[in-house]
């Protein structure tokens, strides 16, 4: 049953958190696991290409998170404005941070498809590319590159109906698009009479190899692009997103970004993290080892985003209810919110984990069942990410609590600390001492430190809550 706006506004003020998080939750977590499938999707075909194609998946995979960072940078920022805007009662400026955080959206993404596809040549080396890596990836980025207005449309439109409380409209673009995606997959990428490893031949097929696997993303993104426009504009209960409402100001890109930032840190250092792996890769392991270990950790990556993604989706179902009760004062059942995610967020993730970490090497195996280097090699690095996983629960959690408050600041810190401020010097220190061992050790030693600083801006933060639940909390930052 659709709710009128100021129905949706009681209920996120008032009814108990631990019924509206799990019921904002759902939808999210669907979505972000379908986004998380798709993309595995795309490397888990491909790799019955070969190790090389395998690899070539997780090459470009730093490009799309790079363009995911400004994404959620321009998403997270324009609904957290806009949700706090819906706290205090003011449609009309939460219309406005829409309009100009989907339109702004757009003209970057076209901005980013024109540099990039211009750039291929010497960007896809940068990125850790191997020489029998480099073909795949070259063909692989140029379609991921013709998508992105379409993938930063999709992400702003999904995040802006999440902070409304509607997460239910965006799920069913993501969903539609993910479903789309993992169809088209094996079509594009394969020939007609291949067998794909599930036990049937393909019946048709365009044998694009990698591009193939591109294409099938970009017009994935496309549908989802489509779906999601149609329900914030075409449904009654939405804020909808309108050119006459495009009226940006220094302000509001101002106040975007200090909302957003968190997510370019997280995302964007991710990236960089990534890049810097896959080259660690090329500097300091044996050469015979190091095509099978870029296309294992890619399929590590793939499957510990698979894990980590029902927490961002339980996040998000927390954030707008953050940022509606931090907006109307009711700094209490802020506190009240936050700890409920984190317990339920970190038994998730000890669930979750403790089968990862037991399935480790048939997981592998089903990627890679033709070398058995990269299933050894990947399974180890699986376990080692896996034997931190309690700990990602209160990082995530105090990253979206902090973030949707608008200390961005902090949140900016908690964003970049696991895969920046961590890991980045892990991964310059330990692959020249251990070679390949310091390359899978090193994200377990960053999320240990990421705890303790994590911890230290997170209990300040509730302490000030605590001493000043019935006062307006000024913004430190």
């Amino acid at each position: 049953m659709k709710m009128t706006p100021a129905q949706r506004q009681h209920m996120m003020l008032h009814d108990p958190v631990q019924r509206i998080i799990p019921k904002l939750a759902v939808p999210s977590i669907i979505s972000m696991l379908i986004t998380t499938i798709y993309n595995a999707a795309d490397t888990f075909f491909v790799s019955q290409l070969d190790t090389a194609a395998s690899g070539a998946v997780g090459v470009v995979f730093s490009v799309m998170a790079i363009i995911q960072a400004i994404s959620f940078t321009l998403g997270m920022g324009t609904g957290t404005n806009l949700s706090q805007a819906l706290g205090r009662g003011d449609p009309d400026e939460a219309s406005r941070y829409a309009s100009v955080g989907f339109f702004t959206a757009l003209m970057t993404g076209v901005t980013i498809m024109v540099l990039g596809v211009l750039s291929l040549d010497w960007l896809v080396p940068i990125l850790g590319a191997t020489d029998d890596i480099f073909p795949y990836a070259k063909d692989y980025a140029t379609y991921i590159f013709y998508a992105a207005p379409f993938m930063m449309g999709s992400f702003v439109l999904n995040n802006m109906l999440r902070f409304q409380g509607l997460a239910t409209y965006g799920m069913v673009g993501i969903t539609v698009g993910g479903v789309l995606n993992m169809i088209l997959d094996p079509v594009f990428i394969f020939e007609a009479g291949t067998d794909i490893g599930l036990g049937f031949a393909l019946p048709f097929g365009f044998g694009m190899k990698t591009a193939g696997a591109a294409v099938a993303t970009a017009i994935s993104q496309a549908v989802s692009f489509l779906i999601l426009l149609l329900q914030s504009n075409l449904r009654s209960d939405t804020i909808t997103v309108t050119p006459r409402h495009f009226r940006p100001t220094a302000h509001m890109y101002g106040r975007i970004l200090n909302n957003g930032l968190p997510s370019l840190g997280r995302q964007g250092i991710a990236s960089i993290s990534t890049i810097l792996l896959n080259n660690s890769v090329k500097f300091y392991v044996d050469p015979l080892m190091q095509t099978a270990a870029i296309a294992a950790m890619s399929i590590v990556s793939k499957i510990v985003m698979f894990v980590n993604s029902t927490v961002i989706g339980f996040g998000q179902g927390f954030q707008p209810v953050c940022s509606f009760n931090y907006g109307a004062g009711q700094y209490s059942r802020v506190r009240q919110a936050f700890w409920f995610c984190v317990k339920v967020t970190t038994v998730i993730l000890l669930v979750l984990g403790f089968l990862a970490f037991l399935a480790a090497t048939p997981i592998l195996t089903a990627f890679r069942r033709d070398d058995p280097m990269a299933v050894e090699i990947g399974a180890f690095a699986l376990r080692c990410h896996l034997s931190t996983i309690p700990l990602w629960g209160f990082i995530v959690m105090s990253n979206m609590f902090t973030q949707s408050i608008g200390f961005g600041v902090r949140s900016l810190i908690i964003s970049i600390s696991r895969q920046g401020l961590f890991l980045i010097p892990m991964l310059l220190l330990l692959p020249p001492l251990f070679s390949l061992t310091g390359v899978q050790i090193a994200q377990p030693i960053a999320d240990v430190l990421a705890l303790g600083l994590t911890i230290l801006i997170t209990q300040s933060i509730l302490r000030q809550f605590a001493r000043k639940e019935d006062a307006p909390l000024a913004n430190p930052d």
